[in-house]
């Protein structure tokens, strides 16, 4: 059953210099107001009690076509809870601990890499409420909650903001209607939907309901796209959602890479994510590239994920090599 919602410090072993906002609440994850956190202090993974036994009591239902022990096997890692586990969150299984451990192994610099992107969708998302004027956002492959999450960056530049949050795991969904709490003025919805999927996306009533599709909107794809194989036709879900969004929206996406490793690690990069248990797709720099065909760019264009209009000074900022992820923002024109 969802409870209080707990937090657990993680730090992240860099010290950058920015300022994040940070969100605190009572039992149950009622958020009341925000502070200032300088980031050199421990990110908080902000998370609601939660059992596989008992997901869908509360008042938070699972799908009713679908059984729980259909929807969550504490057996088989799942990416967000894999996440969940290297920013030091508890709300994962030990499948998904193993795979993490599977991944660190070969690379380190896991957990930095995640964090980085973590702020990469925080500075992305500040950018275009700030600069472009962006107040609807479509987050896909949300993940666990970790504030702040982006409904509260967004808000605190304009409340009035609306977000949707969607992902095909009801842990992430159970814990995102129990935390991901809107401000007064804006929205925030949740959407049970698969990537791969993208006209359940497009049509969800709750999704309708929350964002005006003829006003721009930004697509995020945060550290998703490289769960789909060629197979899958990243390219094409990708150009899909695009397309069902007015000019002037935005896509925002990070990718892992191993362009930006030394090659004895970039050799075991596949092999591990194959011990991990959850594939990956690893694109090098054109290949990314091409998900912003026909989009224009905006500056800096493809970077490292640290490298994009970052806050912190250059001393004081992750290496690409310890953070093996591009990223880029584009604008529909």
């Amino acid at each position: 059953m969802i409870g209080g919602a707990r937090r657990v410090a993680y730090s992240p072993g860099h010290p950058p210099a920015s300022t994040i906002t940070d969100t605190v609440g009572p039992p149950g994850g009622r958020r009341v107001g925000t502070i200032a956190v300088p980031f050199p202090q421990p990110l908080e993974v902000a998370v609601a009690e939660t059992t596989s036994e008992s997901l869908g009591s509360g008042g938070r239902p699972l799908p009713a076509d679908v059984p729980p022990s259909a929807r969550i096997d504490p057996t088989v890692p799942h990416a967000a809870r894999r996440y969940d586990y290297w920013l030091g969150g508890k709300d994962n299984f030990a499948a998904d601990r193993e795979s993490g451990d599977a991944v660190a192994a070969a690379y380190p610099a896991i957990r930095t890499t995640v964090i980085e992107n973590r702020r990469f969708m925080q500075r992305a998302t500040r950018h275009l409420a700030e600069q472009a004027g962006i107040r609807q956002f479509l987050d896909i492959g949300t993940g666990i909650p970790t504030s702040p999450n982006m409904h509260e960056v967004a808000q605190l530049v304009a409340p009035e903001s609306r977000v949707v949050y969607v992902d095909n795991d009801p842990i992430v969904l159970a814990h995102a209607r129990a935390l991901l709490t809107s401000a007064p003025d804006g929205a925030t919805a949740y959407v049970d939907a698969d990537l791969r999927d993208p006209e359940r996306i497009l049509g969800h009533p709750d999704l309708r309901a929350t964002l005006d599709l003829t006003s721009p909107v930004a697509l995020m794809l945060v550290a998703i796209l490289h769960f789909l194989p060629d197979g899958d036709d990243p390219y094409g879900v990708t150009r899909r959602l695009v397309e069902a969004l007015p000019s002037g929206s935005y896509l925002v996406i990070s990718h892992a890479t191993t362009d930006l490793v030394p090659r004895h690690i970039a050799a075991t990069a596949a092999p591990s994510a194959a011990t991990s248990m959850i594939d990956m797709a690893f694109r090098a720099r054109d290949e990314f590239a091409s998900f912003f065909d026909g989009l224009d760019l905006i500056p800096p264009g493809i970077s490292p994920v640290t490298e994009w209009r970052p806050d912190d000074p250059p001393e004081q900022r992750t290496p690409a090599a310890q953070a093996s992820m591009y990223a880029a923002v584009a604008r529909k024109p």
